[in-house]
């Protein structure tokens, strides 16, 4: 039902089109789904031309854009990861939307959107980009895996019951490896590491400062994931085989707990016995509900589009509600926006779907300080990295990465 404005918005190019170009990552299969979006688009709006421009990889999409940017050949609405975000919003080069977002032209509101998930693309107040969907980051667990070993608790109704604590989980962890199977698998960014970190009841950055390696609490948290690897309880899912990935790992059941968003799906439904699997937020502390790591990417505006009313108008309907229902159908991303939970909600599956939403609507986005830093999210990730598969001992690991953070924000 978002038709209309179509005619009146014609006035930048007399009796002609305009054209928009818009630039994304993404495999083949997700460049499918905008395809369908964009077709709907120049349905409703005959006077614009959408020419999306893909690039596969994502590491070579922000060095590709900045180099457009700096050239002027930058397209009109581009996306940006929420590890560079800071990058852009420090370099000027981001249209502010706040007012665009709360105009007339607008397809959702500045609150539309979930506080936490502005993440680095909001700054002083100012909206430079506006998050397009979200991953949060939760625990997936197979429950024959958990049966196996002993465990006779179930995560999620632990969780319902604010008793699903950090200890209870490792205690899980060590009965998985126990009967020899790896307790659960993380990939290695900031989503699963901050988790673990927040679950302990450490912090990461406090006043602009990074206390990761000084927090007692956080530090406690990255020596039992050191520890973890160093045993093989934790897996880190960068450095398995391709012949027994994750994935793989997970679905015959050899890990008990694999740590992701609502795109795990998609591997269970090639091969799983999908009432077997459910999800549970990361624990915390105290089995109280805690704020949990949001992997979200924006849409933001390029501040030279020399047709800045056409290009926001694609902008606003990609990431309204009626956008974000069309464009994520069959996907495997949480939408971003008030109003669209049934796309998480309706298929039924897993059982315990609204964690998704929990997660989402209390969540962080990577925190502002890191993303502002050009590289700094890679560089600590590589760091630990190191870390976790034994090639820098455990104290040095914690000087050296505190050293790099402290010598890239000085």
């Amino acid at each position: 039902g978002s038709g209309g404005g179509g005619a009146a918005a014609g006035g930048a190019t007399e009796g002609g089109k305009v054209t928009i170009r818009w630039s994304t990552w993404g495999s083949a299969e997700d460049v499918a789904l905008f395809k369908g979006f964009n077709d709907d688009f120049m349905k409703r709006h005959p006077n614009i031309v959408l020419k999306m421009e893909t690039v596969p990889k994502y590491e070579d999409y922000h060095p590709k854009l900045l180099t457009q940017l700096t050239s002027k050949t930058a397209p009109d609405v581009f996306f940006v990861g929420d590890d560079n975000v800071g990058k852009f919003v420090a370099a000027g080069v981001l249209a502010p939307l706040n007012d665009k977002l709360a105009g007339p032209d607008s397809r959702s509101k500045p609150e539309d959107f979930f506080d936490g998930v502005y993440g680095g693309a909001r700054k002083d107040g100012q909206i430079y980009g506006v998050p397009n969907d979200t991953n949060p980051e939760v625990l997936w667990y197979g429950k024959k895996a958990l049966k196996d070993a002993g465990i006779t608790e179930d995560p999620a109704e632990l969780n319902a019951a604010g008793k699903w604590t950090m200890a209870k989980y490792l205690e899980m962890n060590a009965k998985l490896k126990a009967a020899g199977k790896a307790g659960s698998i993380f990939w290695n960014w900031y989503g699963s590491t901050y988790s673990v970190i927040g679950g302990f009841g450490g912090k990461v950055w406090d006043g602009g400062k990074f206390v990761a390696t000084t927090d007692a609490k956080s530090r406690k948290a990255l020596e039992t994931l050191a520890k973890g690897y160093a045993d093989k309880t934790f897996l880190s899912a960068d450095v398995l085989p391709a012949s027994n990935g994750a994935g793989t790992q997970f679905l015959k059941g050899t890990a008990g707990f694999y740590a992701g968003g609502r795109w795990v799906i998609d591997s269970l439904r090639k091969g799983g016995d999908l009432p077997n699997y459910d999800i549970v937020p990361f624990p915390s502390e105290t089995g109280q509900p805690m704020p949990g790591a949001v992997a979200a990417s924006y849409l933001s505006l390029n501040k030279d589009s020399v047709h800045p009313k056409e290009a926001f108008t694609f902008l606003s309907e990609f990431v309204s509600k009626e956008g974000q229902l069309l464009r994520l159908k069959g996907g495997g991303a949480v939408p971003s926006v008030k109003g669209a939970e049934q796309i998480v909600l309706e298929g039924g599956y897993p059982a315990h779907a609204q964690t998704f939403l929990d997660v989402r609507d209390t969540g962080f986005a990577n925190y502002p300080e890191e993303v502002a830093v050009p590289g700094l999210t890679k560089d600590i990730n590589d760091h630990l990295l190191k870390v976790w598969t034994g090639k820098v001992p455990f104290e040095q690991g914690m000087t050296e990465l505190q050293a790099l953070v402290d010598g890239k924000i000085g």
